[in-house]
């Protein structure tokens, strides 16, 4: 790898962002926020004395289905501020009948066909970090982080949970909401006089998304390019001390069928710590912490030969997880806390806890262009899967560059202090793998222009050859074009221990091109069509892999959406594979497949009480064939009850003895909310690769706000005889103190 290609790669990027042109700040949308000494009541009805005078954001703009008209609706957002608290009152005019719809009274709802209101703050003006905070008619709220300027949806993290409070009133016609954001809760630079805001609302009777400041609309409403101005009266100062313990105590009792043992119970105890060390700067400290909450991962069937990725979900890793987690392409990331304190159960083919003993975090914003992130971790022992104490460091430097783009650096080291291999399966490499990366990421100022430039190198004691992953992407969207490159190398003997790289030694390239259609419809909104192709190969076997994908996309008015694929596929194997289990048969090194087939999709109006959405895929596949049917099936009953099955049914044929199977992955769901601190969900998932059956059952009182209480019921069965794998019933308490 030639290093002048990287910088070859960022100067190109630098050079497109540098001519890029954005929103002029005179057409900003402005709202003036006001300091208050009068105590706002969180009730619904407007009777202080601000909210009489304040300013009002008014005048929404339409953001579906058309983004250049003024929406149908009206809403008004007024905002204040004290000591403790920003402030804002929100009304929600309704001209027409019928209830609101929402799917849960759950916290942190997800969803995007859902009475709501939602505030985006971007509180250093950087627009590419920023707080999301959402609630519904019926006072349910949920918030998230922002990353990446808000490109992608994937880019709004709703997994982010933290203090604030808010209360919704319906009336006749309107509903109003008061919502208190704590400035504890927030980072800011202090002494800052503008902020960065955007509103929009959800009017599912309307069907209509309307926004405050205008986004086009092929972009994310939650994108931060186009937010509008929050002007204070004076420079926003340090809230005092902002220092959080949120300790914890669980109990619990779990029996191992499997090694035939008897019942056996546990005591733990431990927390967690948020100190800020400025308003911008948190320090986040842990001490034998237990991930028990998390929800179980939903599986997925796995046809392929490589890894699968799934989410972080856990607090303590999500604040700033973009500074370490945005590094790299999806299939080659330098850096992925679930490889801290996770391993797999291979009996149950579950995630099961690798107990963390103590950990740090230090992240955030040194100033307007600087961001810091650093992190150490250390792991204990776990015997029972022959896993080792391991510890882990990471530091991550982000430098802003023009109006949005940066320049980051990361550092991440994995080591055994027991002079013990790194890895137990590769003892050869030594008690330490390290990694060194540089990413270049553009974002241009109208966020027409989005783009990465990246190079990646592990270092060990087994210096194997090319240990390096470089990729350069860039792309470029309109209303009615969209247009990306990408290519990527990632050499044999690149090993990122603490990262996510399913597949090594290989080359890219990944062109994607599409354009849209917007007829003058009652029924159609838009017909988007796409063409992607996706090359891989390497010197030792040449092509190993094309996929090509021919995609017309209808995106009804009612919110349905119907895909119409045509696929296809080539790969040759570097190894033995076979994709069932009822052959000993295996393909070998060298064969290569071709699988051309077409794929269908239709998604049903999300509003509706009975709503679905299916998937069927029907293609070669090997020497044989594969029909895939896929979904998704809920009923709600108003936002007290959603009863849902997920499924995924592939029939596998394959020809000259290699096997034939059906694959069921199988997962209702239940999930009762009571109240708005009162939860109880089911989940079980039937998955017949792992031969295995899981029920969890999980109930939560949030007792107050980030303070709950869950009692979860863990099972796990042979799916022939429904004899017992193992089985857990686990309590645990937290409670979040602000000092």
């Amino acid at each position: 790898m030639n290093p002048s290609k990287f910088g070859f790669s960022v100067l190109l990027l630098t050079l497109s962002s540098i001519f890029a042109i954005g929103q002029d700040e005179s057409d900003r949308r402005q709202i003036n926020i006001e300091g208050i000494s009068e105590k706002i009541v969180l009730d619904g009805v407007l009777s202080e004395a601000i909210w009489q005078k304040a300013q009002k954001a008014d005048e929404f703009w339409q953001y579906f289905p058309f983004d250049t008209s003024r929406s149908k609706s009206e809403s008004e957002v007024m905002m204040a501020y004290d000591n403790e608290f920003i402030y804002a009152a929100i009304i929600v005019y309704d001209s027409l009948p019928g209830d609101y719809l929402a799917v849960s009274l759950r916290r942190d709802y997800r969803g995007g066909n859902i009475d709501g209101f939602s505030i985006v703050l971007d509180p250093f003006l950087d627009k590419t970090n920023g707080f999301f905070f959402g609630i519904t008619p019926f006072g349910v709220r949920r918030e998230g982080l922002i990353s990446n300027g808000g490109t992608e949806g994937r880019d709004l993290d709703l997994s982010w949970d933290n203090i604030w409070y808010g209360e919704s009133k319906i009336y006749k016609n309107y509903w109003i909401a008061e919502v208190a954001i704590p400035f504890r809760t927030l980072r800011f630079k202090e002494g800052s006089s503008t902020w960065g805001v955007n509103f929009y609302r959800i009017d599912t009777k309307y069907n209509e998304r309307a926004i405050w400041s205008r986004v086009p609309r092929p972009l994310h409403l939650s994108n931060l390019a186009y937010t509008g101005r929050l002007k204070w009266d004076k420079p926003v100062n340090k809230p005092g001390s902002n220092i959080s313990f949120i300790p914890y105590t669980a109990g619990g009792v779990n029996r191992n069928y499997l090694e035939n043992e008897g019942w056996q119970g546990q005591m733990d105890a431990g927390g967690d710590a948020k100190i800020a060390v400025t308003p911008s700067l948190n320090l986040d400290l842990t001490i034998n912490p237990d991930f028990s909450q998390v929800e179980v991962d939903a599986q997925q069937t796995n046809l392929d030969r490589f890894e699968i990725f799934f989410p972080e979900r856990r607090q303590f890793f999500l604040e700033n997880a973009d500074l370490f987690a945005g590094f790299g392409f999806q299939n080659s990331r330098p850096f992925f806390s679930r490889r801290i304190g996770v391993a797999i159960d291979s009996s149950t083919g579950q995630n099961v806890q690798n107990r963390i003993l103590l950990g740090a975090r230090l992240s955030g914003r040194l100033d307007k262009n600087w961001r810091i992130g650093l992190m150490n971790m250390q792991t204990a022992r776990d015997k029972q899967i022959n896993l080792p104490s391991y510890n882990y460091s990471v530091i991550a430097v982000q430098r802003q560059l023009f109006s949005r783009s940066n320049i980051s650096a990361i550092l991440v080291n994995k080591a055994n202090f027991d002079e013990q291999p790194v890895d137990i399966k590769s003892p050869q490499d030594g008690s330490t793998n390290r990694l060194l990366g540089l990413d270049y990421n553009l974002a241009s100022a109208d966020g027409k222009w989005n783009g990465k430039a990246y190079y990646h190198q592990t270092f060990k004691r087994n210096n194997d050859s090319s240990p390096f992953s470089h990729g350069t992407r860039l792309s470029y969207r309109t209303l009615r074009f969209m247009a990306s490159w990408s290519h990527q190398i990632v050499g044999e003997g690149f090993d990122a221990k603490v990262g996510f790289v399913p597949r090594r030694d290989f080359k890219r390239v990944n062109p994607e091109i599409g354009f849209s259609i917007y007829p003058n419809s009652k029924w159609i909104n838009r017909h988007q069509f796409t063409f992607s192709n996706d090359w891989l190969w390497n010197n030792t076997w040449g092509l190993t892999d094309y996929d090509m994908e021919l995609r017309w996309n209808i995106h009804f008015q009612n919110t349905a959406r119907f895909s119409l694929s045509l696929l296809n596929n080539y790969v040759k194997l570097f190894s033995t594979f076979n994709p069932v289990r009822s052959s000993d048969l295996l393909f070998q090194p060298g064969e290569d497949f071709s699988q051309k087939g077409i794929g269908l999709s239709y998604q049903n109006d999300e509003r509706k009480a009975f709503n679905y959405r299916l998937q069927l895929t029907r293609r070669a596949f090997f020497n044989g064939d594969l029909l895939r049917l896929s979904g998704r099936i809920t009923y709600r009953y108003r936002q007290y009850a959603n009863i849902g099955l997920n499924f995924t049914v592939s029939d596998i044929k394959l020809k000259e003895d290699f096997g034939e199977s059906i694959i069921y992955l199988i997962g209702p769901r239940i999930d009762l909310t009571f109240s708005r601190t009162v939860f109880l969900t089911t989940f079980i998932q039937y998955n017949s690769q792992f031969d295995n059956i899981n029920i969890n059952t999980r109930l939560q009182w949030r007792f107050r706000p980030v303070s709950d209480i869950f009692l979860v019921y863990t099972d796990n069965y042979f799916p022939e005889t429904l004899s017992p794998k193992n089985r857990a019933l686990v309590f645990k308490a937290t409670y979040w103190l602000n000092l």
